[in-house]
């Protein structure tokens, strides 16, 4: 095997979790024929699923399989059209769940970790954890308690984050750690995490693999929801597998692997991503000595330096907030650098705006794909075109051509496969990884020279992550540079031909993706130095 495909398969020892729970161990949940309907959208349909004490399920299926519709069910958010759940009361005995009660979830000690934040964001971390099962008005003592419980899972798990900052200014990192940490604090007997590791480092990975097994180990009954499949095959018991709504097979984890469970997930064989050798160009990004002072931490950068050349893919590692963001700013033209040089194949940036790096051939995919990419209340026509409405295939004298974007917009559909009810479908309906989809339309429909790549696969299954990644690829062969921030290991030694890793601003070289490892990466992650990367300092004085 090459270096290149040992480093892309390679991942760090799992902490696999204990013993599967005996078949007598009893049993905590039961969903009974639970089937779902949006219109004529099956989202669920006659779905048994059992948890048993000390038990951990990975529940697993392409975006659109049903399983954020069946967690939300479970939860009280959605109502079934047919079937019902119970759970374990006090005494062991199963109890219907009422349904579409949140509150009766909870107070069935049921625990879940949305993919998508219930956060509120004008009050602290803190105060969201105690919001929805304990009162903001605890007594002091009863404060103390609580928060020093918290503190401890922090400690245990490695979810640190500021608990007296309020939400709206932190990261989406930290803003998830706050999510794992609000269903931890309390005294749940069934835990659902969905995508809980999207955001961390390898090692704060692990360490929350090693908390899922310690909580299965004491009772605790989780689901876990992941698309990366070696999370599953470390921290699961058994792996439940839904397509289009159905549940389609079952696998106890020590007898799977990871091209099974694919599989059986989109239906046929998964094709591997093969990166392929680089044929690189001239610089078509360079930024000298680059700082940007901003009012917040995950924004600011210091003396930056940075290159990326045409037909590259440069992968920018890093824990959330440390910067990235305001690279990010940087390059999509919302600011521009508080000092040091930003060029744009060759030719400084005097001015902000994405409309004016659009123009010098910059696409962007952000990070924030529901907030930032799209306008969910508009159609997929509308959206597709919003970024070139000066294009004269889609505006004369300013009119908006119908046709010509209708035409445009069912060309895009059928070339991504966007799978929608067609281009005047509204894009907040679609599934997270048919609106990544759409954004990739958009930003590669004019062969940029510069793509701006945040998180592109963040919570896509993998059927749409190998698009996606096929699609990053494709513009790489035609000679486009690639900025690829990401905080999954897997998505930038896949992609990347060199990484970078920001911790706290700082920029610092890692190398070629072929000659470095993870476990590197994730020191350089955590601020910590690593041997290749000493090494790499010194060959170069």
């Amino acid at each position: 095997m090459s270096d290149h495909n040992k480093n892309n398969t390679s991942e760090l020892p799992a902490t696999k979790t204990q013993s599967t729970p005996p078949a007598e161990a009893p049993v905590l949940l039961e969903l009974r024929n639970i089937g779902k309907r949006f219109g004529e959208t099956i989202a669920n349909e006659c779905i048994d699923l059992t948890l048993r004490k000390g038990e951990v399920v990975a529940l697993l299926g392409e975006n659109g399989a049903g399983k954020t519709t069946l967690m939300s069910i479970l939860f009280g958010h959605y109502v079934a059209d047919q079937g019902s759940i119970h759970t374990a009361d006090a005494n062991g005995v199963l109890q219907p769940l009422p349904p579409g009660n949140p509150q009766a979830a909870l107070a069935a000690r049921i625990g879940m970790v949305h993919q998508h934040f219930t956060l509120a964001e004008n009050l602290s971390g803190f105060e969201n954890i105690l919001l929805g099962s304990e009162k903001l008005w605890l007594p002091a003592r009863g404060r103390a308690a609580l928060r020093a419980r918290v503190e401890a899972q922090m400690a245990e798990s490695g979810l640190h984050v500021s608990l007296d900052e309020r939400v709206s200014n932190l990261t989406v990192g930290e803003r998830q750690r706050i999510e794992i940490l609000k269903a931890l604090a309390h005294n749940t007997q069934v835990l659902v995490l969905d995508e809980p590791t999207a955001v961390l480092t390898p090692q704060e990975a692990e360490g929350l693999y090693k908390t899922v097994a310690l909580l299965a180990s004491r009772g605790l009954a989780v689901i876990f929801i992941s698309h990366k499949l070696h999370e599953v095959l470390a921290a699961s018991h058994r792996i439940v597998v839904l397509r289009r709504g159905r549940l389609v097979g079952e696998l106890t984890t020590a007898n799977a692997s990871k091209d099974q469970i694919a599989e059986m997930m989109v239906g046929h064989e998964v094709p591997r991503t093969e990166r392929g050798e680089a044929t690189v160009g001239e610089p078509v990004l360079q930024l000298l000595d680059v700082s940007l002072e901003s009012s917040q931490q995950r924004q600011r950068l210091q003396h930056v330096t940075l290159t990326v050349r045409r037909g590259e893919v440069v992968g920018v590692a890093g824990v959330s907030g440390n910067g990235q963001a305001g690279l990010a700013d940087l390059i999509s033209g919302l600011a521009l650098p508080s000092s040091g040089k930003l060029l744009i194949d060759g030719e400084e940036v005097q001015r902000t705006g994405p409309r004016h790096l659009m123009a010098r051939g910059v696409a962007r995919i952000p990070e924030d794909r529901h907030h930032q990419g799209v306008v969910a209340s508009m159609n997929i026509r509308e959206n597709l075109m919003i970024e070139s409405l000066d294009d004269a295939r889609f505006q004369r004298f300013g009119v908006i051509k119908a046709a010509a974007s209708r035409s445009h917009a069912i060309e895009q559909i059928d070339a991504y496969d966007v799978r929608c009810e067609g281009p005047d479908a509204v894009v907040g309906q679609l599934s997270g990884g048919n609106m990544q989809k759409l954004i990739l339309a958009r930003a590669l429909d004019q062969e940029p020279l510069l793509i701006l790549a945040s998180q592109p696969a963040r919570g896509l299954d993998i059927g749409a992550q190998t698009d996606v990644y096929r699609r990053l690829l494709e513009a790489r062969k035609r000679g486009a540079g690639v900025v690829l921030i990401s905080e999954d290991l897997d998505e930038l030694f896949t992609l990347s031909d060199r990484i970078v890793v920001l911790h706290d601003g700082e920029l610092t070289e890692a190398g070629a993706s072929d000659e470095i490892d993870r476990r590197e990466v994730g020191l350089l992650m955590a601020g910590q130095g690593s041997n290749h990367q000493q090494s790499t300092q010194e060959s170069a004085l």
